[in-house]
């Protein structure tokens, strides 16, 4: 008998389900499977197995699970799945510290704690709000392809920063940075747009990275290779007192 309580989705009963494939992902899932039947038809199932294993897992790198965000306005959740590899005190990005003209105030030059997630092909690649609010910058910059695991990633290769702000004022700014394999950082958001904390706002192809930047005086939530879970995981509590030391200067 249905429960009079309802998970996320309005249903009376819990239960797993098989995470969908985002969209983005469709195309090359129909590509991977159009060669693994021509290479069935023509080569045979020697050619034909190896290649519906690989489009399975070309599906697999897409999928899209359900995710439920807690609703706490003092929690600044997980933007990326994937394990916590550097918690360390540094500057904000130089783009987002200067007036660029759009009218977004620049955030400050004062060193903040930065937490870096490393996704590798095994992680969910979509990516999801940190913090509800207005989408005030999106900023591209072109660069390298490193191994993102590196800490010189932040600065040298492919990243993309983006700046929410809610209506209290408070701005949280993270980036997503290509990594050694990943080719294309694809974002679902612009500036204006009026994000919820947890929701969807782009994806990083095959590897990658995840910086975020915290507020002033906030503390992180998480340790040094820790799993966390984007859209659940929470990184952060505002006005809380710290729960852990030891951080990287």
């Amino acid at each position: 008998m249905p429960s009079d309580i309802l998970d996320n989705q309005g249903r009376g009963e819990a239960s797993w389900q098989w995470p969908s494939v985002h969209a983005e992902g469709r195309k090359f899932g129909a590509i991977a499977g159009g060669i693994a039947l021509i290479g069935w038809l023509i080569l045979g199932p020697w050619v034909g197995w190896p290649l519906a294993v690989l489009t399975l897992c070309v599906l697999a790198f897409f999928r899209d699970p359900v995710r439920v965000t807690p609703q706490d306005d003092r929690c600044i959740v997980a933007p990326a799945d994937g394990l916590v590899t550097l918690i360390q005190k540094v500057p904000p990005p130089r783009e987002l510290t200067i007036d660029d003209g759009s009218g977004a105030l620049p955030l400050p030059v004062d060193p903040v704690t930065r937490i870096s997630i490393f996704m590798s092909v095994f992680d969910v690649h979509i990516n999801r709000a940190p913090i509800g609010g207005t989408v005030q910058r999106v900023i591209y910059i072109p660069g390298k392809f490193v191994n993102a695991d590196l800490d010189k990633a932040s600065e040298e290769n492919e990243r993309q920063h983006i700046l929410i702000e809610r209506g209290d004022g408070t701005r949280i700014c993270f980036t997503q940075i290509a990594g050694l394999v990943a080719r294309r950082i694809v974002p679902f958001i612009k500036p204006g747009d009026i994000i919820a904390a947890g929701q969807r706002i782009g994806l990083i192809r095959f590897g990658s990275r995840v910086d975020v930047y915290l507020p002033a005086g906030t503390e992180p939530r998480v340790l040094m290779g820790q799993r966390i879970v984007a859209g659940e995981t929470v990184l952060a509590e505002m006005g809380s007192a710290p729960v852990i030391e030891g951080i990287a200067q």
